[in-house]
């Protein structure tokens, strides 16, 4: 006969509580090792037998390590990966951290509405022991599919959620993607510029809504004419420039959401004939290394730790799937992460 206790289901403390023993001598005893006294383990089986206690079966395939894989899943198109640098250091630091841990990385990418049901598939498969997720649109069905899954999931960013999910029980690592924007525009300011636009992210990505709101938490109610938006590519950045010059030919700064915009950006003013910073002064975002110095000029920017991120999702995955095994329940949400930023100062502002 199992017991309720006040309706909630038992977890693993209740276990260690009734049977007068640690939590880490349940978990050992759970999951079949055996440097436990038979009479301490046979005491704890009947712990679990009375209270009805049930293991989450996710977390504990990610701490037992079932398959030593972990997927890594991109909403992108493949190509990116392969010119964007932010992508390259973000896989860089989820792979470092995977290999420290021992554990195989799988990438998949979704490029088309039709690759969801594929990699749900492959998801709920058994074939992984978790998931990495990362550059997610608003109302993407990926985090609702790993939560009914019960597959411990660390994002990339944080989730931009429909009507129905809770952000509470989404687990995330993201940059101050707001308050970096606010530096960078507080920057344009204090050089006296007086007509500062903005080349957002598409807004339908939490870090292009965050740093579009820090632009106007600095500016309040800048003119329309002065934002436009891009899609985090070189070319986007470049249309994007050559739409607010030829909407606003006196602007004289542009706060940019991306170095790779940034980048394109500063192609379209050279052609355009504005000198930089001394016509129009530029700041990006990212602060990678192989675009914002490279920059002619060289690129003012908001330093955020990309690859230092992606370390951090894949140890977040590791270190707090004992906490969740240990809940024993999934709906208790893993501690999210907000890295700080910082500007850093070139020639370009």
């Amino acid at each position: 006969m199992t017991e309720r206790l006040n309706g909630r289901r038992p977890t693993l403390e209740d276990v260690a509580r009734r049977a007068g023993v640690s939590k880490s001598t349940v978990s050992r005893v759970i999951n079949g090792e055996p440097r436990v006294r038979a009479e301490v383990a046979e005491r704890i089986r009947g712990a679990v037998a009375e209270l009805g206690y049930v293991a989450n079966q996710a977390a504990r395939s990610l701490v037992t390590r079932r398959n030593n894989a972990i997927a890594v899943v991109v909403t992108e198109p493949q190509n990116r990966l392969f010119v964007d640098p932010y992508f390259d250091s973000h896989l860089r630091g989820i792979r470092q951290e995977l290999v420290r841990q021992g554990a195989q990385p799988v990438l998949l990418f979704i490029e088309e509405p039709d690759d969801y049901p594929r990699v749900g598939n492959f998801l709920g498969g058994g074939h992984v022991d978790g998931a990495l997720l990362f550059s997610l649109r608003a109302d993407d069905p990926l985090p609702g599919m790993v939560e009914h899954m019960g597959l411990p999931a660390v994002f990339g960013g944080r989730p931009v959620l429909g009507s129905g999910h809770r952000s509470e029980v989404y687990t995330y690592v993201d940059a101050d993607n707001r308050g970096g924007a606010r530096e960078a525009v507080r920057h344009l300011v204090s050089l006296g510029r007086q007509h500062i636009a903005t080349i957002a992210g598409p807004l339908n990505q939490a870090a292009a809504i965050d740093r579009l709101d820090g632009y106007c938490d600095v500016l309040i109610d800048p003119p329309p004419q002065l934002i436009t938006e891009a899609d985090f590519t070189l070319q986007g950045g470049a249309d994007a420039m050559a739409v607010l010059l030829d909407r606003s030919p006196d602007l004289d700064a542009v706060f940019v959401a991306s170095d790779l915009m940034a980048s394109g950006a500063l192609r379209v003013l050279r052609e355009r004939g504005r000198r930089v910073p001394e016509d129009v002064a530029v700041v990006g975002f990212d602060d990678l290394a192989p675009i914002a110095e490279a920059a002619e000029p060289p690129l003012t920017t908001v330093h955020q730790d990309v690859e230092g991120m992606g370390r951090l999702m894949a140890r977040l995955l590791f270190n707090r799937a004992a906490d969740k095994l240990a809940s024993g329940s999934g709906t208790h949400p893993l501690s999210s992460v907000v890295t700080p930023t910082h500007l850093v100062i070139r020639k370009s502002a």
